[in-house]
């Protein structure tokens, strides 16, 4: 199957550098709300078999105008919401956005890390894994737009494509409607196509040109 990994449109959050991860949290800005009408033309010559979208608002949002223009109902899936942020929930200092980064990195090593007074690695991993696999049981031959959240779409796709490592997880940033597309199953596994429109292959490992966002919150 084909999976687009949209990441939502612009939030207040985005603009104060909160770390916003409660449900259902803030809708879309004005600019958000224009990212997201620009979302149907970036997807022409797509099929689009289904929409899903978290339990969070701005995703709701982001989906409405590609739903509205390919007659679908998008279908809420409360495992593709963003990672916790636990107990740095809304702060903005570099010291809670460098603690929530360092636990999203350590899950390469040891998925039992846990998100102060948030989830692990195995539970963040249990729940999006678990969606991706209800929709490609449903849409084997598909192409599924995803609609979800930065942190989540960056740490899910890194983590599961055959072409990615660490190493890209932590230079590859994802901005508001950025899309990262993957093609497989998850019985055969995940290569990761394009991601914010960067054709990727064998030679993705090897960008070592790309920008290092570590110190910039990952979205929500």
């Amino acid at each position: 199957m084909r999976l687009l990994l949209i990441r939502h449109g612009q939030t207040i959050d985005n603009v104060r550098g909160a770390l916003g991860t409660a449900i259902p949290g803030p809708g879309l800005t004005a600019l958000g709300r224009t990212q997201a009408s620009a979302v149907p033309a970036a997807l022409t010559g797509e099929r689009i078999d289904a929409i899903a979208v978290s339990t969070m608002q701005r995703t709701h949002e982001t989906a409405a105008p590609l739903a509205a223009e390919r007659g679908l109902v998008p279908v809420e899936h409360p495992g593709l919401r963003e990672i916790t942020a636990g107990d740095l929930e809304q702060r903005t200092d570099h010291e809670a956005v460098s603690t929530y980064l360092g636990t999203l990195m350590g899950w390469w090593h040891d998925l039992s890390g846990r998100m102060p007074g948030g989830e692990s690695g195995e539970e963040f991993f249990a729940r999006y894994d678990g969606v991706i696999r209800e929709l490609a049981a449903a849409h084997p031959d598909g192409t599924v737009a995803v609609f979800s959240h930065g942190a989540a779409i960056r740490t899910w796709a890194s983590w599961s494509s055959s072409n990615l490592d660490a190493d890209f997880s932590r230079s590859h940033g994802l901005e508001n409607t950025g899309i990262v597309v993957l093609e497989g199953s998850p019985p055969e596994g995940w290569l990761a196509t394009t991601w914010q429109g960067e054709p990727l292959g064998g030679e993705a490992l090897d960008d070592a040109a790309a920008p290092d966002p570590t110190g910039e919150p990952l979205g929500h």
